[in-house]
């Protein structure tokens, strides 16, 4: 049996308001952990998406 990899990327918005997007990509528990740091971190639309190798995902807005 085959074990497929799933990438995940992040988008959020800035305590500023400026839209960002991770520029690398992460397994599900790194994104996960990275989400909870962003938002402890005031950021806010936090979401974690698929991506599929060597995409990136791109910020909202």
């Amino acid at each position: 049996m085959a074990i497929t990899m799933q990438n995940f990327g992040l988008t959020w918005t800035d305590t500023d308001g400026t839209p960002r997007a991770a520029a690398v990509s992460y397994d599900k528990t790194s994104a996960e952990r990275r989400q909870a740091q962003l938002e402890a971190g005031g950021c806010t639309d936090v979401e974690v998406v698929p991506v599929t190798p060597g995409e990136l995902p791109r910020p909202r807005g």
